[in-house]
Order: C-alpha cells, then sequence, then structure tokens
C-alpha cells in the first residue's frame, strides 16, 4: 500500500481554502512520520541491513558450499576414463576352454569372441595397471563407466531433492542452527561411509544420503543469513551464495591430486565438514525464527543476546531502545499471528500470475539441468583437460553470479531480460561446436581449447540466470504467495534436474551432441526468463479520503497498487 503522505501537485503553499476541520487533520498527517515499510521491525533497526556481524555470519555458511561442490562433482576424479589396452585389459584366465578352442579380445577389451563359433560374450574379469584406484576399477565397471557415472550421479541429485525438502520441514520445529548442526554431523558419518562402500549398490546409498545432508546444511544456511540482511544485501548475498560451490570447483582439482585412491578423496572431502561445525560458535541462529517458536521468556532473552551481540559487532549499540524487550515480545506476538500462507491454486491467481508460473518453473528447471551437466560434461573433452577444463568451469560460474548481481543492481526495471537475452544469445554461440566436430587435422590443444570457450560462455550465462531466479523470483509473488511460490519452482527444477547425467551419454554420438543440447537448454531457459517482469512499485503517494483539486491527482499513475516488496524471508531452497 501507498503511504499517506500530503499533497505534491504543486499547489500554493498560501492559506488553505480547506474546511478548519479537514486542515487540522492534513496538518496532523503532515506532522506524523512515515511509518516504516512492512519489512522493518526491531531487529532491523538495531542491527541494520548489513554490517561485520552479518558478514562474518554469510561467509561463515557460505563454506557450506564447498563440500557440497565436492560429492557432486567428486566423480569427475573418482571415476575417471581408463585406457583399454594400457591401462586395463580383459583376463580371459577365468575362461574354460578346450585346447581346439581359441579366443580374441576386442579393442576396447570389453568383449570376448570365440573364433571357432563366432559367438561374443562380456569379459567379466580386467587386469588393471593404473597408478590410481577408481571406482570404476572397485566394481569392475569399465565398460559401462557412462552409465556407472550416470546411474551414481542421479542418486547424488536425488538426494539434493529430498534433502532441500527434508531440511525446509525440519526448520518447521528445529532452529535452522541446529538443523545446520544435524545436517553437517550427518555428512560426516555418510560421507566416510561412502568412501569405504564395497558394494555398489551402497555406495549409492550413502552418496544419496551424503547429499541429503549437503542440501540440509546449505539450506539451513541460508534461511540463516536471509533472516539478519535485508534489502538489496540481502539479494546480493542470495547471488553470490553459489560463488562459493564454484570456489569448490575449483579446488576440487587440486585436493584430489593429493590421493591415490578413490576411498580417500571421499575422506578428503568430508573431513573439512568438521571445521564447519566449530565455527558455528560464531554463527548465530535466526532470530526471528526464535521468535516466531518462542515458548517463554528464555527464547527471548536468547534472541535478545544475539541481537545485542550483533549490535555491539555493527556499532549499533546506540539504536537499542529503552524498550527493547517489549519490542522483542511485540514483534515475537505479530510472527505468531501472522496470516496462513496462501494455497497452491492461489499462484496461479493475479496479474500476470500464469505467465509467472509456467515461466518461473520451466527457466529454473532449464538453467538446474545446464548448471550440474555441463560441469559433468567436461569429461567429453578428454581425461588429459580434466584439471584445467574444471577450473575454468568453476571460473564461469562465478564471473555469471557477479553479472547477476550487477543486473539485479545496476539494471534492476529489466534484469530479467538482460538475463535471458545472454542466455539465448551464449547458447547459440555453444551450438557452434559442431563446426569442430569433423576437424581431424587441427590440433587436439587448439581443439579442446576451441571446445572450451564456447562452452564456458553458456556456463557464465547459466550461472547468471539461476542465481538472479533464486534471488529474485519472490519479486513476482505478492508476500502470501512467496514462500509457496519459491519452494515450488525450486522443488520442480530439482525434480528435472535428476534427468541432467543422462544427456552426458549423447556424446556417445558426437562431443557436439551432449554439448547442443545444453545449448538449446539455455536458449529455451533465457526465452522463458525473458518473460518474467517484477511488478512496478509507485512512487507518488497520495492522501487518502481528500477529493483532488486538479487532473493531475485524478491520473491512475497516483491511485493506491500493491506492491512486492523486496526484502523476503523465505527463499530457503
Amino acid at each position: 500500500m501507498v503511504n499517506p503522505s500530503p499533497d505534491r501537485g504543486g499547489e500554493s503553499t498560501g492559506p488553505h481554502i480547506l474546511p478548519n476541520e479537514m486542515e487540522n487533520d492534513l496538518d496532523k498527517r503532515v506532522a506524523t512520520p512515515p511509518p516504516a515499510p512492512a519489512s522493518s521491525d526491531v531487529i532491523t533497526d538495531v542491527v541494520g541491513d548489513f554490517g561485520i556481524w552479518q558478514l562474518r555470519t554469510i561467509l561463515i555458511i557460505f563454506l557450506c558450499k564447498i563440500p557440497a561442490a565436492w560429492f557432486m562433482a567428486c566423480i569427475i576424479f573418482t571415476g575417471p576414463e581408463l585406457y583399454p589396452g594400457s591401462e586395463f585389459t580383459c583376463d580371459t584366465s577365468y575362461m574354460t576352454s578346450s585346447s581346439n578352442s581359441s579366443f580374441s579380445v576386442s579393442d576396447n577389451q570389453c568383449y570376448i569372441r570365440d573364433e571357432l563359433t563366432g559367438t561374443s560374450s562380456e569379459c567379466e574379469q580386467f587386469t588393471y595397471v593404473s597408478s590410481f584406484d577408481s571406482l570404476i576399477m572397485q566394481f569392475n565397471l569399465v565398460c559401462l563407466r557412462d552409465i556407472f557415472v550416470a546411474w551414481t550421479q542421479y542418486w547424488h541429485l536425488f538426494g539434493v531433492l529430498v534433502g532441500g525438502v527434508v531440511g525446509t520441514k525440519m526448520m518447521l520445529g528445529i532452529s535452522p542452527r541446529s538443523t545446520y548442526c544435524v545436517g553437517a554431523v550427518a555428512q560426516i558419518l555418510c560421507g566416510v561411509v561412502t568412501g569405504y562402500a564395497r558394494d555398489f549398490s551402497l555406495h549409492c546409498a550413502f552418496r544419496c544420503l551424503s547429499a541429503v545432508c549437503c542440501a540440509i546444511m546449505f539450506t539451513a544456511g541460508q534461511a540463516i543469513f536471509v533472516d539478519i540482511t535485508a534489502g538489496m544485501h540481502r539479494i546480493g548475498a542470495i547471488i553470490l551464495y553459489d560463488t562459493f560451490w564454484s570456489i569448490g570447483v575449483i579446488l576440487l582439482p587440486g585436493l584430489s591430486s593429493f590421493f591415490n585412491s578413490w576411498s580417500l578423496i571421499y575422506v578428503g572431502i568430508t573431513f573439512p565438514t568438521v571445521m564447519l561445525i566449530l565455527l558455528l560458535y560464531w554463527t548465530p541462529d535466526s532470530p526471528r525464527w526464535l521468535l516466531r517458536h518462542a515458548v517463554n521468556r528464555f527464547s527471548i532473552d536468547n534472541v535478545e543476546e544475539i541481537v545485542r551481540e550483533g549490535a555491539a559487532i555493527n556499532d549499533r549499540s546506540f539504536k537499542i531502545p529503552p524498550d527493547f524487550r517489549m519490542q522483542l515480545e511485540q514483534l515475537s506476538e505479530r510472527l505468531k499471528t501472522q496470516p496462513p500462507l496462501a494455497p497452491w491454486r492461489e499462484l496461479w491467481k493475479g496479474k500476470r500470475a500464469k505467465t509467472h508460473m509456467v515461466a518461473a518453473h520451466l527457466a529454473l528447471a532449464f538453467f538446474v539441468i545446464n548448471f550440474m551437466g555441463m560441469l559433468l560434461n567436461i569429461r567429453s573433452f578428454g581425461r588429459d583437460y580434466l584439471v584445467p577444463n574444471t577450473i575454468a568451469m568453476g571460473f564461469s560460474e562465478i564471473i555469471g553470479c557477479f553479472l547477476a548481481l550487477h543486473f539485479a543492481l545496476k539494471h534492476n526495471k529489466w534484469k530479467w531480460q538482460c538475463a535471458g537475452v545472454f542466455n539465448i544469445l551464449a547458447g547459440i554461440l555453444g551450438c557452434m561446436g559442431w563446426i569442430f566436430t569433423n576437424a581431424d587435422s587441427m590440433d587436439a590443444d587448439l581443439k579442446v581449447s576451441l571446445w572450451m570457450i564456447i562452452a564456458t560462455i553458456p556456463k557464465a550465462a547459466v550461472s547468471c540466470a539461476q542465481s538472479m531466479i533464486l534471488a529474485c523470483m519472490n519479486e513476482l509473488m505478492p508476500a502470501n504467495k512467496k514462500q509457496l511460490f519459491v519452494f515450488s519452482v525450486v522443488t520442480w527444477a530439482r525434480v528435472w534436474l535428476l534427468s541432467a547425467p543422462f544427456f552426458n551419454v549423447l556424446k556417445k554420438i558426437d562431443t557436439a551432441m551432449s554439448l547442443t543440447s545444453y545449448c538449446v537448454f539455455s536458449i529455451l531457459g533465457g526465452i522463458c526468463t525473458s518473460l518474467l517482469l517484477t511488478p512496478r512499485t509507485s512512487v507518488s503517494p497520495v492522501v487518502p479520503h481528500l477529493e483532488p483539486s486538479n487532473k493531475k491527482e485524478q491520473s491512475p499513475l497516483n491511485a493506491p497498487v500493491w506492491t512486492v516488496e523486496s526484502d523476503v524471508n523465505n527463499t530457503r531452497l
């Protein structure tokens, strides 16, 4: 709603011709300061939108994205491709053959052919000559590597889907900080078991559970820093959340180089989470969650201690009012009596609501498939280039996040269209990979470099759009629809994310085929993103209950309109 304010039509400031009663009433409204925004309360007034306290908390929580990235992308280094003939050969000693039978092994070492009968069978036993003990060797899956990688990655992404839902539901009764701690402890246990599982089904099961724990951690962590920040600082924090994911991707090749076994890599990516648990000492809980679930005076005492600490670190202790405790109790009562959220069917009602629902759901689905799939797709460019290609992908993701922040801050009115057009152009560029498919005479290093150039630009575009949607899609709905809208869009996208690993199998047809499929998704996601439009807010307040004195005041541009608050507290997934 538009706040009441004195008339701004440009009339003379001389004597009024209004009746005395109306004139006195107008004077009172002029003298009364405008009310604070609906999203402002005593906590924001005391600690501020952003400060050293929020920055410290954000940096600590951002660290949880690093092990999450490691668990997602570790398959690149725990299950690398093995070269047939030089690193593994089919061992035919297990076969019982008569003296008049002879066998030959295929070039890829996967099939054995009986020269007398002409029948072929799959090789069941292999001899390995590799210095690295990989998952492929552990489960004898050298001939089914691509399917194996897609299958184990499927279970990881299924864990991310389940973890986001479980983390959100846990926070209905458990505080975000406690939820974060539960996820961290469980992730350490599941990660170690995953690394030492000697059964393929058991490995997939605990890889799924590890992903559940990672998703619980970054879901609860985001709920904390979203609650203690406000304004554009909150949007910036959500956008930059994925930069630490990218830092994890960049660090993974270096971490993997210290180990010669896939089991040790899992141990190496698991135990840094112990540091995250220790850093919880300097991580506050969500103050508004505590107030919403306060049951006695000790709960209010805990919130008061948290806010006073934040004010002291931010050098804002002078902002603490004399009736601070009373205002916290009043805020607690307001939070407990908030109206219920709108049902899901209400999300489709309203101006442009259907367009926003369809476009947002489709756009994020396309982008999360690309975000995960394109990183795994670098394996199709060759094992010798995994390290530089992984690092290049990580940096392109970081560039995309900062581009999203630039669009949100400098081109806020058309930020959706900027991100959408960027993805359309980058996707068209990525589809040009077919040019290098038949360039057999081209130098191998140059060919891979060109592949990576046309792959990293769409990757940056996808990272830009995905970060912007996650941070700003709440602007598309009124306040009572925000939380359910965000939950619906993110959960829907993560369901479709399960298909991402299987698109990489298209590289068996052609290297350009898998990359082209992702670039087509970028184009489609860019089109959907361009259809989004944040509702405009009114900047011309009017005086209620007064008849307009001229035609300018009768303009519909001065009429009250519903607005969307830029501060949100429900983008938890």
